[in-house]
């Protein structure tokens, strides 16, 4: 009778929560009604949310990504991604009586509004963030050109030397790493005692959680896998945990992109997802281990997340 070989085993921790928050699947589900109404195709301007496979799952039910507005037909309809837009962008549809959906995470949006206020208020702002993401450039686009100041490092912080030290105020990117922007908040309030914070937490619920996820079972771990994209800021900002916890980590887009080599000497793994990532990537993956090892998964939540956020006005019957 010829030796069946056994499976090494594998323990698998899985971080939660994880996947998708509340601002992506509004997000997604725009898209999706906006079809259902309006039938393909339907043009989103850039990505509406940072993963590969919701973007491609969106192209083939007649989603149509673009860069800007000028790619859009006249007469069709346009939804913003997730991330936020300038005003000159809903301006521009407006002018041209396109039929937008503004599908902005309402978390940014708030940012947005404080940032409206903050400046109304004569106050210049050093806003936390990561030069080119999509959601810093929608902030920047709400105020005035020079109304606001990008400050990604302590070291920028540091060094910043605004015009008025006595009117300033801070804003932070909603998919900051928390431990890092404590560390430039701190220095930007040593150096200027009277700078004005926001009353709450700009970094979003969903990646405060998600980070905090990481760390509660990062050193228990050999090795971390994120799946998420490499331009998804709270994904990157997640592995930038686990490794601060001292555990290697790896980013991985799908379960085919997996190197097998990362498992060499693991006997215990853990997994979580960006906030972009939809729970089937997780579970592909887990199902792509247990091709080679004996899997056994424990799921180890540290919170739970049930917000849920309005659809607009104009999808709340579809």
């Amino acid at each position: 009778m010829p030796t069946v070989a056994l499976k090494p085993p594998l323990e698998l921790l899985i971080a939660a929560p994880r996947g998708f928050c509340a601002g992506v699947d509004r997000a997604i589900r725009i898209v999706e009604l906006a079809l259902e109404k309006h039938g393909a195709p339907v043009f989103v301007r850039h990505e509406i949310v940072h993963n590969r496979f919701v973007v491609d799952a969106l192209r083939t039910k007649g989603a149509v990504f673009v860069e800007e507005l000028d790619e859009v037909p006249d007469g069709a309809p346009v939804v913003f991604s997730a991330h936020g837009v300038p005003k000159a962008v809903p301006a521009e549809a407006q002018g041209r009586g396109l039929d937008y959906l503004d599908a902005t995470c309402p978390l940014v949006s708030k940012v947005h509004r404080q940032a409206e206020r903050l400046v109304a208020a004569g106050r210049h702002i050093l806003f936390i963030g990561h030069h080119g993401h999509p959601e810093v450039i929608g902030t920047f686009g709400q105020v005035p050109p020079g109304a606001m100041t990008l400050v990604e490092t302590a070291g920028d912080a540091m060094v910043v030397e605004p015009a008025d030290p006595a009117n300033l105020a801070f804003l932070t990117q909603t998919t900051l790493s928390v431990d890092d922007t404590a560390e430039i908040v701190r220095t930007l309030e040593r150096r200027f005692p009277l700078i004005q914070g926001p009353r709450g937490e700009d970094i979003c619920y969903a990646t405060s959680n998600r980070q905090i996820a990481v760390k509660a079972i990062a050193a228990r771990c050999d090795l971390l896998l994120v799946i998420g994209a490499p331009n998804s800021s709270n994904s990157l900002r997640l592995v930038e945990v686990a490794e601060r916890e001292g555990t290697a980590a790896h980013l991985l887009q799908r379960a085919d992109e997996l190197d097998w080599r990362w498992l060499d000497g693991v006997g215990t793994l853990g997994i979580t997802a960006g906030a972009s990532a939809p729970e089937l990537l997780v579970r592909e993956l887990v199902d792509r281990l247990a091709e080679r090892y004996a899997v056994r998964e424990t799921e180890v939540e540290t919170s739970r997340e049930t917000i849920a956020f309005k659809l607009p006005r104009a999808l709340e019957a579809a």
